[in-house]
């Protein structure tokens, strides 16, 4: 059975869309030379009136920002390969062996690249 490729593509455009905006909550495309990286943003804090537990919680949130970021950034750049996949005529091709990787498991996750015997 042949994969319906575009459902696919439309559920990982779906994806990437969502996954920008949830950055775009959190953070910032700050390298004008690399459009995929995105940065955690600091909320603005006066530094000269803020108090040590002001401090202390923008760094808790900023650190919390950063760990969503890298996940979602993460996440973000595997659909784009998956995609490019698409254009390549490669989607759902196993990566370590070279087997169709199964609709289920595409249903799963549009952007897998194993199938599940070689699953990380």
């Amino acid at each position: 059975m042949e994969l319906n490729v575009n459902y696919f593509k439309k559920e990982l455009e779906d994806e990437a869309k969502r996954l920008e905006d949830e950055l775009k909550s959190v953070g910032a495309k700050k390298n004008p030379d690399n459009p995929d990286d995105w940065e955690a943003t600091v909320e603005d804090v006066p530094t000269m009136t803020a108090d040590k537990n002001e401090m202390a919680d923008r760094l808790e949130n900023f650190e919390q920002s950063r760990s969503t970021e890298v996940t979602l950034e993460l996440r973000l750049n595997n659909v784009k390969k998956a995609l490019e996949k698409i254009e390549n005529n490669t989607y759902g091709v196993c990566e370590e062996c070279g087997e169709t990787i199964s609709e289920e498991r595409l249903k799963a996750n549009p952007a897998a690249t194993t199938c599940v015997k070689h699953m990380e």
